[in-house]
């Protein structure tokens, strides 16, 4: 018995002292809404609040995100002549670039960062390489966010050069001989995502329906293979893999696949949603950890990562749209839970990023506040956005590319400029 409870004890304290190893203990004390200034208060809410009852960001606070912006923006621009001048996609390369450029057009209406970001897509789209067809990592990012911007520009001719070569793609993504695999950052979820991008900010019908339900049926299919392979079809409809792992979180796992799937722009029938994507998203919530976080893979026993690309997360969002769709409590109860996890353990060693960094993880907030209206949630987004605001200075590891979007300084910029406007704020890449 005394060995059993020394042994349960050393665990206990190995995963406290991992805890301790990958995350930041937070230093900020949690929501206390009795200290809000009211919105027609004279005096300003730059004390405890960055916002007011109303849910408006203060003038002080939004001072203090654009000066970070700014000084930010220029270390990014001169750290970024000495990348990788061939890597084009979004999530390390120039492609993440010129998003995050039309995101502050979007934000500030100024033409020179729109400007910015039609220099940085003509670098982009020069370089593709035809191997890869996702949003994140292929060609399709690159010719998406470059119609976009040329849309923008009113460069009709342009954007449709664009949107026709991403078209080309499906050929790979359809065909049944090819290896592509299903999920957000390599797979089919990533063109799929795309398609839903440009019909999203060009118009609805950019990308025909004919062309969308393919993708989405070839999804479907390789789930329902797999999850009659593995013999899982009862419990678990649709199941995917990457490098023979099931991984669960929004990268490389069933997450962003299931979230993908029920967007609404994917026009997924309500049966099919029913009958395979919500059976499938009640097995993955079954895994859940005892604490609210969620494993990296099925085979996963270890409550060790709490990043949007493995853990509660990237989760939180899949469960945030459940909620939505299936208007199921038992959903909205399981997000409510991820976002406790990440207010506990989000504050990460691992830096500042979008894929595995606290900005990702502040974007959690973002959506549980655009769906809830519920000020803890905005309060915490804005503490996380007040940790960003001390770039480099916490002792955090130094990510390979620096300052790239989903890894480095252009992620925590995307996140700084949507604190201003949390209703129309947008995780890049991911939500629509």
């Amino acid at each position: 018995m005394g060995d059993n409870m020394s042994k349960r004890l050393k665990l206990v304290t190995a995963s406290e002292s991992e805890m301790e190893e990958r995350s930041f203990i937070n230093p900020y004390p949690d929501w206390d809404q009795g200290v809000l200034t009211s919105p027609n208060s004279e005096e300003d809410s730059d004390g405890d609040e960055p916002f007011d009852a109303n849910g408006k960001v203060s003038e002080a606070f939004r001072k203090k995100l654009q000066n970070k912006m700014k000084d930010l923006l220029l270390q990014m621009e001169e750290g970024l002549k000495t990348a990788d001048p061939h890597d084009y996609s979004t999530y390390t390369g120039w492609t993440g670039i010129a998003l995050l450029y039309l995101q502050l057009h979007r934000v500030t209406n100024e033409t020179s960062h729109l400007q910015r970001a039609l220099d940085y897509v003509k670098r982009t789209l020069r370089s593709l390489s035809g191997r890869r067809l996702t949003f994140l990592c292929g060609d399709a990012g690159p010719l998406a966010v470059g119609a976009v911007t040329h849309h923008r520009l009113n460069n009709q001719a342009e954007a449709q050069e664009c949107i026709t070569k991403l078209l080309q793609l499906q050929r790979s993504v359809l065909s049944p001989d090819s290896d592509v695999p299903d999920e957000l950052l390599y797979g089919r979820a990533g063109y799929l995502y795309t398609l839903l991008y440009v019909n999203k900010e060009i118009s609805p019908d950019t990308v025909d329906e004919a062309t969308i339900a393919k993708v989405v049926t070839a999804i479907l299919e390789s789930g329902k293979n797999l999850a009659k392979e593995e013999k899982k079809a009862e419990r678990c409809p649709l199941l995917y893999e990457w490098h023979k792992k099931q991984y669960v979180g929004a990268a490389h796992g069933l997450a962003g696949i299931y979230y993908t799937l029920m967007q609404t722009g994917a026009k997924v029938h309500v049966d099919i949603l029913s009958e395979l994507v919500r059976p499938s998203i009640d097995y993955v919530r079954h895994k859940k950890f005892r604490s609210g976080n969620y494993p990296s893979s099925l085979s996963n026993e270890t409550d060790r990562l709490v990043h949007w690309c493995h853990g509660a997360p990237g989760v939180i969002h899949m469960l945030i749209m459940a909620y939505k769709v299936f208007k199921d409590e038992k959903y909205m109860k399981d997000a409510v839970e991820c976002g406790e996890v990440i207010w506990q353990r989000g504050l990460l060693r691992k830096g500042y990023g979008l894929c595995h960094g606290t900005a990702g993880n502040g974007y959690a907030f973002l959506s549980l506040y655009k769906l809830t209206q519920d000020k803890k949630y905005l309060y915490r987004a804005c503490k996380f956005a007040e940790w960003c605001l001390g770039y480099g200075t916490h002792g955090c590891r130094i990510p390979d590319r620096p300052y790239s979007l989903f890894e480095g300084m252009a992620g925590a910029i995307h996140f700084l400029s949507d604190i201003s406007e949390p209703e129309s704020s947008c995780f890049p890449a991911f939500e629509l």
